[in-house]
Order: structure tokens, then C-alpha cells, then sequence
């Protein structure tokens, strides 16, 4: 897919520069000692393969039309379309990292969507770039949130220098207090308005994080790691794209991105910027995957405005907006349209109110006086005259509109000709999420308007379009797409391919796997064991796949408990058994032919002699988990409890 003459002004670059900023880097003051680590937060994967060989170097310098499609990579395995990925799952365990390279580890946001994570290692000290959640889906119940799993850092806590922020969203922040549990002084370094967000949740967690305020444009050092800031559109304010210089090179990491040319902050992507670091020479680029599958260019921010202004212009009755609690910008011009129609404004939903609030204070969002009015006040207004801006654009089971679809909010009652927007798009894996909230406000007599009859909503992600420009920009010597699944990784990997980056030199890699690069040259060296870690109420890694087994079983077939009581000499049953079942059957006497051949089976082992209870109530499982399967075609939960009685009457 390499495009004529592009693969040429990728040469090889026989010597750089020495990378530094124009000005003094910002001071650093030195972390505290450490503090003593936390419980630790892990979950039971199975331990990482036994090692391999080390890497091959190899010369940047000595790239031929052999190397540039199809070479080998340091393993020595060979390479062919960066499109046909390797089986990662059979990685070992990393060799040594070579002097004077870098060591590339995401410990979540490859492969999926959220819990973005990534770990630079260099010279013995540690940088990370994002902590984030994902949220769970309907295959993990009872879940609150997933982290990303720590272990692989752990031992080494002390050699993190410091975490960098490139934005303020969920899925780059939320983990932030959950890592800090193992060490209270790591540095975390941010824009204005991330910072804030993550402060407000620090202080949920009851904890005094050490913050680092940095603006585009600014060079900080931490350890071996020198970082430069550029600005980048999203969806939230003030995020940032990072370049990370050390004696292995030049590391780009773009954040969430996209080039939107007429932000409504006025904010561009740093375009010319990245061309400069480009000139400069950038050995690894990290692009966000997102919206790789996406032809062209995403439509600009403020055309929303236009759409929304038509929407709620029309509106006779109570207009109810959904939005991501952190997406500024759009209900800016939500503020702005129903401002312009005489419409008050209400924020409703914990997160929306302290974000809102947050970037009134800090200037982001402008709200003329009187527009925005509390929930008292709302409840007085006419219909006509109200906009409420809610959380749960993505059917989050607790968040408002889900609660107002169920009719279970304590304030808010969905009514005839509401008009319900939903200014977003679906997070994949969210879909049946979302539709059981819009069915469930259509079925109370709402109007819901989403992206697919409005456009009231863009995406915050680069399309294909726009990662061209940015590939185009930056020139880089190898490629790894992040932030993404599957098949946005590899859409992206053909992007980078189409202008001119050789395919061997563009890294397909998930979670946990070990991208070296050395000697100019990027390559997967190996794997480390990286899982889910599941949060459930206050607790934190002690809820396993297992446990989300039993769960679903339990939520899928429902429950059959069988008692029984034997006498401990002879093994002969006291009473008849009791059987009784939850969530498997509304009628009484479903379960009566099980008790009948529980009894004959206590029957038959009283008679060959068997007085093992733990074999007993295996016996029984077996029996009665047949006898289910083979009439109802269920797999319920089967939990038999076998009680010995002995002469004496003890139990």
C-alpha cells in the first residue's frame, strides 16, 4: 500500500540533533519518599511464558526494499503486511531491555475501547501516559468499573517518575486514584482543566494528589524523560498530544485527537508543531485508532449549533438534552440555543453538576446570568421555557435518563411530547444499553431525536482523512496504533502504510505486549500477563472471572439449593430431601421429580455403603444438573448441602 515516492522522504536519519527545549525545562521538585504500598490490585491470570532469546539489533540505517515490506523484527520473526497480525497470545516473557532502548508496554486501551494505559520504560525509570477506566458490560455484572492491571509495575512503583495526563475523560483518569493507592507522591502533570476534573475525584478518594499544571507548548523533565506538550482538538477542553524525548529517541503520542479547523475555542491542533517534531525526527508514533474505519473528515464542533438551534427551536414542551458529562463545548451551544429561545437551563446527573460547575469556575463554560437555574426553580418553569442537560448518553444503568426511562428518578418525570436529544454517539458495546433507554423513553410518550435522525452529535476521534494529515505532518520512522479495537487498529495500520511507512516498521500490538525499540528500529519482544481489574462497590480485585461465571449462571438459569440429612454410620437419609429453587421456575412442582430422584440416589449410596458427604453432594449435583439439562435445557446453579446426624443426635 505504499504510496510512490513516500517511502523516500522516510530516509534514514544518520544523526539527530540532541533533543532539548529552546528554553530552562519547567522545575520539577523531587517526589517524597514512598509511602507503604496498598493492598495490592491484581487479579488470577496465569503467569507469563518462559523467556526467549534476545533481540537483534538492527541499523535504522540499513533499510532496504527487503526490510522495508516483509524483513524481519527483532525476534527474528518474520514480518509481512502490517495488516496480518502476529499471535501475540504465544509471546514469552521479555528479554532484558538493550541499553540505551525504550521498553513500550500498554497496560489497557489496545484491543477496546477505554482504560487507556501505556508504560515507557527507559534507562531503569518509568513514565505513564494516561490511567483510565473502562466500564463493564452486560457480561460482567455488578461491576462498577475495570482498571487496568497494575502488576506489571508494582515491584517497580519507586521507579515511576511521574503520570502524564493528555485529557480529562474517564477512560484516561479514572484509574489516577486507584494507582496512586500504592504510592500517594507520584507527580501527575496536566492541563488546567484535566487536573481539575481529576481533583474533584481524588478528593472522593479522600487524597491530596501531587499536581503538575503544564499549558501547550511547555517542555517538563522528569528523570530521563523530557516531555513537550502540543495542543489537540477532542471532545473536552485543554487536551494534549505528548512527545517524549530520551537517549533512544523521539516518542509521539497523540492522545485522543482529531483536526477539527474551526474549534470553538479556537484551539487548533498543533499541526505545525508536529511537522517541526517531524523535521526533528520522530522514531515512534502513537496514533489514536478511534475512528480509523472512518472515511473523510469529521464535521466541525460548531455546526452542532446550527442543528441543535432548529431541534430545540422547534420544541413546544420540556427539552431534555444527553451528553457526556465532560463534552464543554457541546452543551456550550446548548446553553447558547436555549439561551437564544428564552429556555432556562438545568444540569442534572452528580457528574454533570460538578463538571459544569468546575468549568464555570475555570472560565470554560460561559453562561449568561439567570440561564442556568437549579431543580427547584426548574420545577416551577413552564415546559416551554426549560432545558434540562442530563448525564447518560450512553445507558449507564445509574445515570439519570436511565433512571428517568425506568421511572425511577426521584424528580424528574418523563411526560407526553418531551423531547429527548441524544447528543452523542454509542461507545461500541453500549448499543443495547442505550436502545433499552430510548425504548423506555418512547414507551412513556418522549420524542427522541440521536445522531441517526440529527446530526446533533461529531465525533471527538480523527477519521481516516485526518490521520492522513497527521502521518503526512509527522514522517515517522515506525508506527503504533493505540486507543482502539482490532479492527481500528489494523484500518490504522493501513493508513500509516498508504503514506509511505514501511510495513515492518508499523506495530500491531494489545495489552501487555513489549514494543522495544532500539536502534531506531520498533519491535515486539514479548508479553506480560495483563488482565481485568474489576471494581465492585469498595472493593477492588477481588471479584475474578470466575466470579462473573458463577454470576451470570446464577442470572441465566437462577438457582436450585438441595438439602438433605443423613445418618453419619450408614449413610441412609433422615428426612426427605428438601429441593427449592430461585429464579428458575414460577411453578411449585417443577423441582418435584428432582426430590424423587435425589431420594433414590441417597437410596442406592445408603445401600453400596457410601457415607463420604463431600461424595454424596457431588453425586447429587451430577444427578440432578442431568436431570435439568435433559428436561428444560438449563444450566442453572446447583448447590447441594449434605448434613450428617449420629446416634447421639449431633450433627
Amino acid at each position: 500500500m505504499t504510496s510512490p515516492g513516500s517511502a523516500e522522504r522516510r530516509r534514514p536519519r544518520v544523526s539527530r540533533r540532541k533533543a532539548g527545549p529552546p528554553s530552562e525545562p519547567k522545575p520539577q521538585t523531587s517526589p517524597a519518599a514512598a509511602e507503604p504500598k496498598a493492598d495490592n490490585i491484581t487479579d488470577s491470570k496465569t503467569p507469563a511464558q518462559t523467556s526467549k532469546a534476545a533481540p537483534q539489533k538492527r541499523s535504522p540505517q540499513k533499510k532496504t526494499s527487503q526490510n522495508r515490506r516483509g524483513g524481519q523484527n527483532q525476534s527474528g520473526q518474520r514480518r509481512g503486511d502490517a495488516r496480518v497480525v502476529e499471535n501475540t497470545t504465544r509471546l514469552a516473557t521479555p528479554p532484558k531491555l538493550p541499553s540505551g532502548g525504550m521498553r513500550i508496554v500498554a497496560l489497557g486501551g489496545i484491543g477496546e475501547i477505554g482504560r487507556n494505559m501505556t508504560v515507557f520504560e527507559f534507562d531503569g525509570r518509568l513514565l505513564i501516559v494516561d490511567c483510565g477506566v473502562l466500564f463493564p458490560e452486560d457480561a460482567q455484572p455488578g461491576v462498577d468499573l475495570i482498571l487496568p492491571d497494575f502488576r506489571y509495575i508494582e515491584d517497580r512503583i519507586d521507579d515511576v517518575e511521574a503520570i502524564i495526563l493528555t485529557h480529562g475523560h474517564e477512560d484516561h483518569i479514572g484509574a489516577v486514584p486507584f494507582l496512586l493507592r500504592l504510592r500517594s507522591d507520584i507527580p501527575v502533570i496536566g492541563a488546567k482543566f484535566t487536573l481539575a476534573l481529576l481533583a474533584a475525584k481524588c478528593k472522593e478518594h479522600r487524597q491530596r494528589p501531587k499536581l503538575i499544571e503544564v499549558f501547550e507548548g511547555e517542555f517538563t523533565k522528569h528523570g530521563p524523560f523530557e516531555v513537550e506538550y502540543f495542543a489537540v482538538n477532542h471532545s473536552i477542553p485543554d487536551a494534549l498530544a505528548v512527545a517524549i524525548r530520551t537517549g533512544a529517541g523521539v516518542v509521539l503520542h497523540t492522545g485522543d485527537i482529531k483536526l477539527d479547523q474551526l474549534p470553538l475555542d479556537g484551539r487548533l491542533t498543533d499541526l505545525a508543531g508536529f511537522s517541526r517534531l517531524g523535521d526533528e525526527g520522530v522514531d515512534l508514533f502513537l496514533v489514536d485508532s478511534t475512528n480509523a474505519e472512518v472515511p473523510g473528515f469529521v464535521t466541525p464542533e460548531r455546526e452542532i449549533g446550527g442543528v441543535l438551534d432548529q431541534v430545540i427551536g422547534k420544541a413546544r414542551q420540556r427539552v431534555i438534552v444527553a451528553s457526556f458529562a465532560s463534552h464543554v463545548h457541546r452543551i456550550q451551544q446548548v446553553v447558547d440555543v436555549a439561551h437564544a429561545h428564552g429556555r432556562r437551563v438545568t444540569f442534572v446527573g452528580r457528574s454533570m453538576v460538578r463538571n459544569m460547575q468546575i468549568a464555570q469556575e475555570l472560565g470554560y463554560l460561559r453562561v449568561p446570568d439567570g440561564v442556568v437555574v437549579d431543580m427547584d426553580t426548574a420545577a416551577a418553569l413552564p415546559d416551554n421555557k426549560l432545558v434540562l442537560v442530563s448525564t447518560g448518553s450512553q445507558g449507564e444503568p445509574l445515570s439519570a435518563l436511565s433512571r428517568m426511562a425506568r421511572g425511577e428518578h426521584r424528580q424528574i418525570n418523563i411526560r407526553a411530547d418531551d423531547l429527548v436529544v441524544l447528543a452523542s454517539s454509542m461507545i461500541p458495546g453500549n448499543e443495547n444499553s442505550v436502545f433499552a433507554v430510548v425504548n423506555g423513553l418512547a414507551r412513556r410518550g418522549a420524542t427522541v431525536v440521536t445522531q441517526q435522525s440529527a446530526k446533533v452529535h461529531v465525533s471527538g476521534h480523527a477519521s481516516a482523512g485526518e490521520l492522513l494529515y497527521l502521518y503526512n505532518a509527522v514522517r515517522p520512522s515506525n508506527v503504533m496504533p493505540v486507543h482502539g479495537e482490532w479492527r481500528h487498529l489494523r484500518a490504522n495500520a493501513a493508513l500509516a502504510e498508504a503514506t509511505g511507512v514501511p510495513a515492518d516498521a508499523v506495530v500491531l500490538a494489545e495489552d501487555g505486549v513489549i514494543v522495544d525499540l532500539v536502534d531506531g528500529r520498533a519491535a515486539i519482544t514479548g508479553r506480560v500477563p495483563v488482565g481485568h481489574v474489576y471494581v465492585d462497590g469498595l472493593s477492588v480485585g477481588d471479584v475474578g472471572e470466575s466470579t462473573l461465571s458463577e454470576r451470570l449462571v446464577l442470572g441465566e438459569g437462577g438457582f436450585i439449593a438441595i438439602a438433605v440429612v443423613i445418618d453419619a454410620d450408614t449413610g441412609r437419609a433422615i428426612s426427605p430431601p428438601e429441593v427449592s429453587g430461585r429464579g428458575f421456575s414460577d411453578d411449585p412442582a417443577a423441582l418435584k421429580e428432582a426430590a424423587n430422584l435425589v431420594d433414590q440416589s441417597l437410596e442406592q449410596m445408603a445401600n453400596e455403603g457410601v457415607t463420604d458427604t463431600h461424595r454424596i453432594a457431588q453425586t447429587i449435583r451430577r444427578i440432578v444438573g442431568r436431570w435439568v439439562a435433559d428436561k428444560y435445557r438449563r444450566r442453572p446453579m446447583i448447590v447441594p448441602t449434605v448434613m450428617t446426624v449420629s446416634d447421639s443426635g449431633s450433627s
